[in-house]
């Protein structure tokens, strides 16, 4: 099983941004424990960063036959991003939503997520944790665990 991790603007600023609301842990940590946990479950993983619309698109797009499974985090995208969900929508791969934060806690325009809508599940406001258990959901739900 193969595994896409998308991360969206300002994410590689982990650590760094807003730590009381997304906590200390940097991007790098979390590309770490992403690719250990993804070790320990059997599974290939491949993650990618952008601060850029269509770079993530085309990214949902590239994993058309290769990939069984998107975990995304897009990030500002979530709130304004209908190209994001008409790319996840025409690929039709088990996309799992993560948010570190709780999105449903915050400003009213944070509560708003178009991606949702191409969305098997939403994790929100687990922290880092968050990408751990939408692999696993993946996984469980879609996969197989010999890569």
């Amino acid at each position: 099983m193969k595994l896409l991790i998308l991360n969206g603007p300002n994410l590689n600023l982990l650590g760094i941004r807003e730590p009381d609301i997304y906590g200390a842990q940097t991007y790098a940590a979390l590309c770490e424990r992403v690719r250990e946990h993804a070790a320990q479950r059997g599974v290939d993983v491949e993650l990618y960063q952008s601060n850029h619309e269509g770079d993530l698109v085309d990214r949902i797009q590239a994993a058309y036959g290769n990939t069984d499974g998107i975990v995304i985090n897009p990030g500002a995208y979530t709130h304004t991003s209908i190209a994001l969900l008409d790319a996840v929508r025409a690929v039709s791969i088990p996309t799992v939503e993560v948010h570190i934060s709780d999105i449903s806690q915050r400003e009213a325009f944070r509560q708003i997520s178009y991606i949702r809508l191409a969305c098997v599940a939403s994790i929100v406001g687990h922290g880092v944790d968050g990408y751990l258990e939408a692999m696993d959901l993946l996984i469980e739900r879609y996969g197989r665990t010999d890569a």
